[in-house]
């Protein structure tokens, strides 16, 4: 397969062949309203029922309707209990009207159907000889085009319809879905649970829960809000849960709309495919989320999920978007909306934190993956759309809007979009319409070069002070666009705000200045009463970009120190390891102990490890005894590139007697196979062996975080058949599956150092492990393979991306395919030259030390 490029930027293309506009179908009319009655037999994983779909013709003389049903076994089809005749070719039903429709006469057309084994849409989750701990359940899953699995529909966002389930299910277990619960009914061996939804929603969000599942209780103003979680997890769920009514409150206050459906509940279920899933009223939510008491010391990751899944309530199902291709509206809000809550939860610098990984989750999948615009309708299929342009990119957009607007006019234009488009379909251009008729602000400039074309500016920075005629020089080059004409440059205004620090350091002011910059390179002069201490560029960073610094090491020194917004800090500190040092070192040593953020202290030490001189060492070991987690395990994770005997020796105590966060244990064992698996460290392998075989056998701790820390660390271990054998133990069925998917994983990391012999076992074992139906455990394979260095994994990721049903699973082994085609090129000489630079480097980097040092006495 051809790596494709765009020749506009460089950058592989977003369209894989086989990509196509898409459109909404034509509509024969309304649906008015969905009606599932179904009977589930679980143990022979099938159901039956009838399927009845009220529709409201726009026109008379219609004298068929196209329903998408895939893989069902259509038994009947019935209106007004008259047998009609149909056509059904596995993935389309094709019903023929004995009477052609009448303009606004509803008909309901009663399909009886029954499936067996669904192959998507609906799953059902049970013990086998492997696990046989696994619980009995049954869950939908419809986003993007799923429900045409389990249903017959007209399966696309833009038909809204109220909708019913009533479901007949073994005694023991429940059934959750949307809307209220209409009544129960129950017999010797099964009961019937029957749920109504009164609001309009498309069919992709209507779901069923089916389990054996404890039920706890909150609400809301009167309504129930409820979690339903695998008995004996309610102390997790609590803890992962509990902010739900505290969230749906803030919600419905930032949004202008209190919270519109009668309940709601979230569902834990066991291997689902996704995070979580918005079902209207009723989110599904993987199990994985259960955090525990010690889990929850580093981990927000569940909080921001409960609180994503939540802001769709309003972003997705309240307002639905018309097509997929707009799908930004809800998932880059979602997406927000965990910036938001971490703002309102813990902090200012904590968000604007969020945000900037957020920004830069998105950036790493513009430089190494594609770029596209944010909304486009050409793709194979849509769940494709769904990836990091559509959620932190849509994220950051909606932020620029918000600075653009300022407070007060953001959230008056967010109360008119969510209140005009009530229980309506919805397309971005309904957003600058909502902008325009709250704010009187047009903002299709801003949608033009973010969201209707992809990219983003590249920036650099250059400052230089004039004591003659005190002028600050200010100069920005936009890097990313090949000449002035180019369509690649940005056209935007942004703050520059210049830093002063009065002498007790208890004051600090910034004077502030807005140009616009729209050249490749533009300078800009600024009268000053004096020299400032610090230059901000991109005041309080609304702006998605990236920007390198160049600044003078006095003044990038004073903005790592004083510059209120943590982003800029943060940005001081890149440029400040980039120049390298003493002077730097010591900057950032100090910054590591003084800086009053977390996330600021992260990065801080990051930069740290990054400067290659011995002094940089002492400096980074000192974030080991911080008391924030996220920094032990950022320093840790630091130590881990410096491969020496002395970071070893650091790290080891952690991984012998552990730590309060199981993210700071794990990466410390990681770290550890890292440093000993450096051809530096030989004589380290068969300790470090010994030490993961005990923490495998000994440490079974939440969601395997910890073990699966050390098998990481053993696939760095690149050359131990040793460590290849454990591994490989590790990726047979029956181990807890978050261990299993890691082990997985680490096949592909470890492979670049294994003989050919042992090079055909990993390839042998993928390969097994390749026609497994699990989504999981297909991507992890795809993930392995794709980190491989032979030609030989090409033909297994295409049997997977031709046999897969999963549309992400197929175009992750499509893309591994091009990775392993640039990787199969690395020969040994090519490994040999590598290992060679290393060791220059490491001399070089004493030589540099030493100089330093005498530098330093010299002066």
């Amino acid at each position: 397969m051809q790596s494709h490029l765009n020749p506009d930027n460089g950058h592989k293309s977003f369209e894989l062949p086989g990509a196509k506009p898409h459109y909404n179908p034509d509509r024969p009319g309304q649906v008015e309203h969905i009606f599932l009655d179904l009977i589930l037999d679980i143990p022979n994983q099938s159901y039956e029922g009838t399927c009845s779909i009220q529709i409201k013709p726009v026109r008379s003389g219609i004298d068929r309707f196209t329903f998408d049903a895939v893989n069902l076994i259509i038994n009947s089809v019935t209106v007004a209990e008259i047998p009609q005749k149909f056509d059904y070719d596995g993935e389309q039903l094709q019903v023929n009207l004995t009477e052609p429709t009448e303009a606004g006469k509803i008909v309901t057309v009663a399909i009886a159907y029954c499936v067996e084994k669904p192959q998507r849409g609906l799953y059902f989750i049970a013990p086998d000889k492997h696990y046989p701990n696994k619980p009995v359940q049954v869950w939908t899953q419809g986003e993007d085009e799923d429900s045409r699995f389990w249903f017959p529909c007209f399966d696309y966002p833009g038909q809204l319809a109220t909708s019913e389930i009533r479901v007949r299910v073994p005694k023991n277990l429940i059934a959750i879905s949307n809307g209220e619960l209409v009544e129960t009914k129950e017999s010797k061996d099964f009961k019937i649970f029957h749920w109504h939804q009164k609001q309009v929603h498309p069919t992709y969000l209507m779901t069923l829960a089916v389990g054996d599942f404890a039920e706890l209780r909150d609400e809301w103003n009167g309504k129930p809000v409820t979690y339903y979680v695998e008995k004996g997890k309610e102390a997790e769920a609590r803890i992962s849960m509990g902010k739900t009514p505290r969230m749906i409150e803030f919600f419905s206050e930032k949004y202008g709309y209190a919270y519109p459906f009668p309940k709601y509940a979230q569902v834990c279920v066991d291997d689902f495919i996704f995070g979580g899933m918005e079902n209207t009223s009723t989110t599904l939510l993987t199990d994985r989320c259960l955090i525990d008491e010690r889990a929850a010391i580093d981990n927000r990751n569940t909080e921001s999920l409960v609180a994503h899944e939540l802001a769709h309530q309003w972003f997705g199902d309240l307002v639905v978007i018309k097509h997929w291709s707009h799908a930004w509206l809800k998932e880059g809000m979602a997406s927000y909306s965990e910036v938001m809550w971490t703002d309102h939860e813990y902090s200012a610098d904590d968000a604007a934190y969020y945000l900037l990984n957020e920004a830069r989750n998105y950036l790493d999948e513009d430089k190494s993956r594609y770029r596209r615009p944010i909304v486009t309708h050409v793709y194979r299929e849509a769940i494709e759309l769904y990836d990091r342009h559509l959620y932190e990119k849509g994220a950051c957009v909606y932020h620029m809007i918000r600075a653009e607007l300022g407070e007060e006019l953001f959230w008056n234009a967010i109360a008119r979009f969510v209140n005009d488009n009530a229980h309506r379909t919805v397309e971005t251009v309904d957003l600058l319409r909502a902008i325009e008729t709250a704010t009187g602000r047009n903002l299709l400039f801003l949608f033009d070069q973010y969201v209707f074309r992809g990219g983003h500016p590249d920036y650099k920075v250059a400052y230089s002070w004039d004591n003659d005629s005190n002028l600050a020089k200010v100069t920005v080059t936009q890097t990313q666009a090949k000449d002035n004409n180019s369509k690649d440059l940005f056209d935007l205004k942004i703050a520059i705000a210049f830093g002063y620090v009065t002498e007790t350091d208890e004051k600090k002011h910034l004077k502030p200045f807005t140009v616009r910059i729209r050249d490749r390179e533009q300078s800009f002069y600024f009268p000053l009463e004096q020299k400032p201490n610090f230059i901000s560029f991109d005041a309080k960073n609304p702006t998605l970009k990236t920007v390198a610094l160049e600044y003078p090491i006095p003044e990038l020194k004073a903005q790592l120190q004083h510059d209120p917004d943590p982003v800029s800090r943060i940005y001081a500190a890149e440029a400040l390891a980039k120049k390298g040092g003493l002077e730097s070192v010591r900057a950032l040593a100090a910054a590591l102990k003084q800086e009053p953020f977390w996330g600021v202290r992260v990065e801080v030490v990051k930069n740290l490890a990054s400067i290659k001189l011995d002094q940089a060492f002492a400096g980074v070991l000192v974030g080991l005894k911080d008391a924030d987690a996220k920094v032990r395990r950022a320093t840790v994770e630091a130590l881990s590139t410096i491969k020496t005997a002395d970071s070893y020796k650091a790290l080891k105590p952690i991984v012998e007697k552990g730590d309060a966060s199981y993210y700071v244990e794990a990466a410390a064992i990681r770290a550890l196979g890292s440093i000993a698996g450096a051809n530096l460290m030989e004589e380290k392998e068969e300790k470090t062996l010994k030490l993961l075989k005990s923490v495998l056998k000994e440490r079974q701790g939440w969601n395997e975080v910890v073990r699966s820390g050390a098998i990481a660390a053993l696939s760095h271990m690149k050359t131990s058949v040793a460590a290849l054998d454990i591994i490989l133990d590790y990726t047979e069925p029956g181990i807890p599956q978050a261990l299993r998917l890691g082990a997985i994983r680490a096949l592909g990391a470890i492979s670049s150092g294994q003989t050919n012999v042992n090079l055909e076992r990993i390839l042998n074992r993928l390969k097994e492990l390749s026609r497994e139906s699990f989504f999981l455990t297909q991507v992890s394979v795809a993930n392995a393979l794709g980190q491989m260095e032979t030609a030989k994994a090409i033909a297994i990721l295409q049997s997977l991306a031709n046999q897969t049903p999963d549309g992400r699973v197929r175009r992750i082994a499509e893309e591994a395919v091009q990775k392993v085609q640039k990787n199969a090129g690395s020969d040994k000489a090519v490994k040999q030259l590598r290992t060679e630079l290393d060791q220059l480097k490491q001399e070089n980097q004493d030589l540099k030390s030493r100089l330093e040092t005498l530098e330093a006495k010299a002066k």
